[in-house]
């Protein structure tokens, strides 16, 4: 039986390596740290950017838009319909009376024609904003009748 020990390497190498040159698992972390890489791309930043995620869902009569906000006092909400475009904004308030610190947070979305931008909803409860967008008649699902001669 012979005993091995194993070094790490001091440098890596992205050239190909002869097979008597090195050990045959000496490449191997090179290589796999390669192939996350590739697969997964550059991993993102914690930057915040300003924007918040939000779910769109809809039923037959509206669309919804659903935003987490939590920490946000209701004051601190604006909801704009503006030349197509939803826009939810949003500051957050954190720290104490002496040492106060605000984040912004904005989102716009566009909106499709068949929305009544006139009778737009919005309803904030327990940190969840949902924006209701009711859908002109024109664009609601209607059954039609087939008549059999």
């Amino acid at each position: 039986m012979r005993l091995v020990r194993y070094t790490y390497p001091s440098h890596r190498s992205l050239a190909p390596s002869t097979l008597f040159s090195r050990a045959p698992w000496s490449g191997l972390e090179s290589e796999i740290d390669r192939l996350f890489e590739t697969a997964f791309g550059e991993v993102p930043t914690t930057s915040f950017d300003g924007s918040f995620p939000v779910d769109l869902y809809e039923d037959k009569d509206n669309t919804y838009v659903r935003a987490e906000l939590p920490g946000v006092n209701r004051e601190a909400i604006q909801v704009e319909v503006i030349d197509g475009y939803l826009t939810l904004q949003a500051t957050r308030k954190t720290g104490d009376d002496k040492a106060q610190e605000s984040v912004s947070f904005s989102r716009s979305i566009a909106l499709s024609d068949e929305v009544k931008t006139d009778a737009v909803t919005a309803h904030y409860e327990n940190g969840v904003l949902t924006v209701t967008l009711p859908k002109k008649e024109e664009a609601k699902p209607r059954k039609i009748s087939v008549q059999v001669n």
